[in-house]
């Protein structure tokens, strides 16, 4: 599958470009889009216009745009993957209402594959954080993330992630991000914590304990290729697929 990335610029699309272009999970790199991207090795229109035009002989083969950019252009992005019957990997994170709104009328003409983090490891925490929340109904739960000193959104897309699939266990839970003030926790607070520093790449750990027992669940990212390579072996998952949402809990489910 032919991959088309956006977001080329940054750190994560040069990523998904060179693991393209080594052939990763049987993509080839097509070529990019971003407006700031400068000198680059390979083709990269300016605007989701100019791609019209640039990749003009490529678009009839249906490229796998995979989206590394901004979270302003989602709707954009996804205006584009509709006109030209484009499957896409949505992997950025912190759209807003409005923004997240312009999902499902895509993905009811185009395969969408949305997750808050690409990481297969991510995607089995979530599972055994539901789990174990699940088992251990009365414990309290915790919930910290750190990231390196660049990152904009607080508390971090996989931690409202992991956040959410607990809830789904427990309707009742209730959010509370860098906790403050005082008085005491109440039993269905989960309290989410973030960390700016330095260059960590991505650590999340999700604390369950009870009176006598405590369960910590942590993933660690060691470098950013593994968001690279999530987002990759997403786009191989859904050459072929019918338009509908897609996600790494269905990736995984689905082999």
């Amino acid at each position: 599958m032919k991959i088309l990335v956006s977001g080329l610029g940054g750190h994560m699309g040069a990523e998904v470009a060179r693991l393209a272009g080594a052939g990763y999970r049987g993509t080839s790199l097509l070529g990019g889009i971003d407006p700031f991207a400068e000198n680059t090795a390979v083709p990269c229109a300016k605007s989701f216009e100019e791609a019209e035009t640039l990749f003009a002989a490529d678009l009839a083969d249906h490229p796998c745009v995979v989206d590394f950019s901004h979270h302003s252009a989602t709707p954009a992005l996804l205006a584009f993957a509709v006109k030209y019957s484009l499957p896409v990997i949505l992997a950025t994170t912190g759209q807003t209402e409005e923004e997240l709104a312009a999902i499902p009328g895509a993905a009811e003409k185009i395969p969408v594959f949305r997750s808050a983090n690409m990481s297969v490891g991510i995607a089995l925490l979530v599972e055994l954080a539901k789990q174990t929340a699940a088992a251990f109904p009365d414990a309290e739960i915790e919930i910290v993330e750190k990231h390196h000193d660049r990152k904009l959104d607080a508390p971090s897309g996989t931690a409202l992630l992991l956040a959410d699939a607990i809830r789904e266990v427990r309707p009742s839970a209730t959010f509370h991000p860098g906790r403050a003030g005082y008085g005491k926790r109440t039993p269905d607070e989960i309290g989410i914590h973030a960390i700016r520093m330095g260059n960590i790449v991505g650590e999340h750990e999700v604390l369950v304990g009870t009176q006598n027992q405590t369960i910590t669940l942590k993933h660690e990212a060691h470098s950013r290729a593994l968001f690279a390579e999530g987002a990759l072996a997403a786009a191989a998952f859904l050459e072929g697929k019918p338009a509908g949402l897609y996600d790494m809990n269905r990736m995984i489910h689905d082999r």
